[in-house]
Formats: C-alpha cells, structure tokens, sequence
C-alpha cells in the first residue's frame, strides 16, 4: 500500500499546519478530508455563533491548505450525500479516495475518540492516531503525576508545568520568588475604569456565507449573531492575541475577578476559542505573555495568572478528563436534581447578575471565568440543578467550550458533582461575593444584605440553605468548618426563616423549567 495514499482527517478543532496528523505528509499524494457534521453541530445546541467560529474557520483553513498546495476533500453541511456521521464520511471518502491508511489526531472528546478507535476495524483501514501534541503534558505523563495520590490539586500541577516549559523562573526558582499571585489579582473594577476597546473582526465573505447558513439551518438556536467579530483566521487570531498584549494584559491580573454591568470583556484575553481550534499555540501565547512581562508591558502579576490559566488549569482539566472518563460525566456526588430554570436561555430574571451574565452570554457566546463559576455557576449549585444538565447548557453557549475542557470545569469545579476531585470544597457564597467583585447588585430588584424577607437577594437564603442541606456531607471539611460553626450559631428562628423562604424559591423555580 506504500504507493497509494493517506487519507487525513482534520477535525473542526484541529486548524493549525503543524497539527501532527499532517506531519511528513505528501502534498503531491496525500488527501486531507474535513466535515461539516449535523451529529457534531446538533449534539447540543450550539450558540450560533460558536457554529458560526467554527464553520467559518473550518472553511478559511481549508482555503489556506489548498492555497498551500494540498488536496482538500471538503464535506459542507448542506452538501448532497453528506450521511452527517464522521465514521460515515470517513467510509464514503474511503471509497472515493481508496487509500492506503488513514490518519488522524486524536480526538479532543471522548465520544469522537471512540468512533476513531473502531474504524481500523468497522472499515477494514489501517488507521494511525497520532497525539495531539498541543498540549504540553500527554495523557501518559498525568497518569504518572497522579498515581499514588489522594488529592489531585492543580497548583502543584501548575509548578510541574512550570519547570517543564521554564516559563518565569529565575533559575530553578520562581520568578518574583512566589508560583502563584493570585492574591493580587481579587480587586473589583470601577465603573468609571478606562476600558480599552477591544479588537473585533469584521466578517468577510465566507464568513458571511456561514451565517447566512446557520440563520437557515440552526433558527432556534441560543443567542444572537448580530455581534459576531471573532477572528476565523490564524492571521486575525494573532492580531486578536497582539491587541490583547498591548491594550489589556497590563490590567488582566488585577481585574481577572471583576465584572461590571454592560462590560463584557474588561481587560480578558478573548483568545481561548482561538487556542482551542488550533489557531493559536497555547506555549508561544504563553512565551509572548512572558516576554511582555520581561520588557517590563506588564507586571507579574498578570502575567503568571494568565500563564497559569494556559499551562496550569487548561492542561489541568485536559488531563483529569481524560484520566477519568467515561463514568466522571455521570458523577453527581450532591445529588443535585432540579431541571435547569428556562431564564438560563431567555435571560428573563429579576436577579440582575444572572440577568448580565446570561445576557452577555447570548450576545457575545462569552462570560470570563468568574460569570461563569460564581454567577451562573454558583446559582446553579445553590439551587441544586441537575449538574449534566448544567454541563449541556455551559457546552452550548460558550464559544470556546470542548467537552474536554467544559466537563471538568462545570461538573467539578462549578458543580462539586465529582465530589471534590478538582476543588477541594464547593464553589458556594452568597450574594455578598458578587457585590464585593461587581457594580451588579446596584441595579438589582433584591436586597444584597437582606438574609431573608420579601426583598432578600436569592444568593442569600440559598447559600445557608444549600450549608444546611449538605451538612452531612461537608461538615467535616476542614474548608467548611468555620462556615458549618456560624451556621450552628445563628439564631434558630433566623435558620428556620432561611430554610423556608429557599425551600418557597425553589418550588417556584422548578415550575419555571424549558418551556
């Protein structure tokens, strides 16, 4: 079979030229295969424009390969024949092309992975399934980090990755003499902050062309494109990465935890949807970080909590994803049950955090990580929502959420579900965290203070009810035992209020499911 040829098979997140399936190909004899899927853009349902980045960017690099002198085989979604299944495609290509071997990366998902680990069989083809070597700690490395342990904990994973890449170290030490500033990186924004104006990307003609087909074929889906400027471009992508560099790093550690009503974007990077398709390499965005920092743009602060969130967390729940899949997608260690509220898709709420976030999401398929886990997140953990279905709606919406990423960051550290493999307690507070770290409860219909009573802020009554509920549980936690001592100190009439006034919400919110 050495003179008939491979068959590629580049998937919608792997758009880079140096992704290893296509490493010592032949231009002149190799066909690269790419798919426009209804099973990949249907399994949840997809902010447009998510599926707008990704079909878009999908099409551009097919561009560049054949501008590069490839031979792109092309599936689009509308295209006559298209069976809309990667292990269908990849058969009626098989029969088309009649190659020797097929190659491709390995998939970023569980579920994709699995269909790739058949075909050598199901399609009679040998099939080379390289690693994706785009992140930095492969899937054999984390399983020997992690055995033995008790406790997985990503600062000392962090410190790891850290000496392995020598980002920011003096010597073998840390630079700054500490690994880890996040102290320093808790402070609230004022309304009146000066705010850069963030780089957008005007759409051009296949992007254009995409919206007009995901306005047609995806009509009732989540959010809005009438915002969409995200780059689909490795070109764009850099220059989104540069305007971040010069107009925003400088602030991004101080003001990572912030938010401010009708400010979606503050100070972020806006470049993880980029890095998670390929059109950026997580390690130089972190070496263009460092050496920011090195010609004195930007203080150490923000430059090693924004390293940290590339080589520590996203390599973190990378490697826990694979490590314990398939069965941590069904971990639900609090038993959370209750359907997910219908505001979460109509941003319909007097609760105006909830009401920002979610608003936000739906315009700009964006929230940073803070509206993700103490908002959305922490409203969904009081209340006990059903995590699986909390992880389905953070899959949907987010334009840089993967399954590998998402899951471990809703289920585990959102959600606690896993019972506390990422986090070492839950990511609970009241409304009192969401006042400190934003101008949101200004506006709001509730009462930030109140405890409890007709005007009490949710966040409020739902927290020592969620304490009361799980005390069984938590009350032994080391990180909880200060908490569980107010809780048993309060006055009884005070606790009993708190339960009932909860128990009332939650009733009323279980009504208010998808309609």
């Amino acid at each position: 079979m050495a003179d008939r040829p491979s068959l590629i098979l580049i998937l919608g997140d792997q758009l880079s030229p140096e992704i290893s399936s296509l490493r010592n190909a032949d231009k002149d004899r190799d066909i690269v295969l790419m798919c426009e899927l209804r099973d990949e853009t249907g399994y949840v349902g997809h902010h447009k424009q998510k599926l707008v980045l990704i079909l878009s960017a999908m099409r551009h690099f097919a561009r560049e390969l054949e501008a590069d002198g490839w031979t792109v085989d092309y599936v689009r979604l509308i295209d006559a024949g298209n069976t809309h299944s990667f292990t269908d495609e990849v058969a009626r290509a098989l029969k088309r092309h009649k190659p020797g071997r097929l190659i491709v990366t390995e998939a970023g998902e569980w579920r994709v992975q699995q269909m790739i680990d058949a075909w050598a069989n199901d399609l009679d083809i040998e099939v080379d399934c390289r690693p994706d070597e785009r992140f930095l700690c492969s899937k054999a490395k984390f399983a020997d980090w992690a055995k033995g342990r008790k406790e997985f904990r990503m600062e000392h994973f962090y410190r790891e990755m850290r000496r392995v890449t020598g980002l920011l170290l003096d010597g073998d030490k840390p630079e700054g003499g500490k690994w880890n500033f996040d102290h320093d990186n808790r402070k609230p924004a004022k309304e009146d902050l000066f705010l850069p104006k963030r780089l957008r990307f005007k759409p051009d003609e296949i992007t254009r062309e995409v919206i007009a087909l995901v306005e047609k074929e995806f009509p009732d889906n989540f959010g809005s494109l009438d915002n969409f400027g995200w780059a689909v471009t490795a070109k764009d992508a850099e220059r989104a990465l540069d305007d971040f560099l010069k107009t925003s790093l400088a602030d991004f550690g101080t003001y990572q935890d912030a938010m401010l009503s009708d400010r979606p974007f503050l100070y972020h990077g806006l470049i993880s949807p980029y890095i998670n398709l390929g059109l950026l390499d997580p390690l130089a965005v972190c070496r263009a970080v460092e050496e920011a920092y090195g010609s004195g743009k930007a203080p150490l602060n923000a430059a090693e909590g924004f390293i940290r969130q590339i080589i520590g967390w996203r390599e973190y729940v990378r490697s826990i994803y694979w490590l314990k899949m398939p069965d941590y997608r069904d971990r639900n260690a609090l038993s959370a049950k209750n359907p997910l509220p219908w505001f979460y898709w109509s941003g319909e709420t007097d609760m105006n955090c909830l009401r920002q976030a979610i608003g936000q999401t739906r315009d700009e398929a964006y929230a940073h990580h803070i509206q993700r886990l103490m908002v959305t997140g922490t409203f969904a953990l009081l209340a006990g929502i059903d995590p699986h279905a909390v992880h389905e709606w953070y899959l949907a919406v987010y334009i840089d959420a993967f399954e590998w990423v998402e899951l471990p960051n809703t289920l585990g550290m959102s959600q606690y579900a896993d019972g506390g493999l990422l986090g070492s307690k839950p990511y609970a507070a009241s409304g009192a965290y969401i006042n400190r770290m934003s101008n949101y409860c200004e506006d709001c219909a509730f009462d930030v203070k109140a405890r409890t009573g007709k005007n009490a802020c949710p966040f409020n009554y739902l927290y020592w009810d969620f304490i009361a509920r799980h005390e069984k549980r938590l009350g032994s936690n080391p990180r909880m035992r200060q908490i569980y001592a107010t809780w048993q100190k309060m006055d009884a009439g005070d606790r009993k209020a708190a339960r009932k006034q909860a128990s009332e919400f939650l009733e009323t919110l279980r009504a208010d499911t998808q309609r």
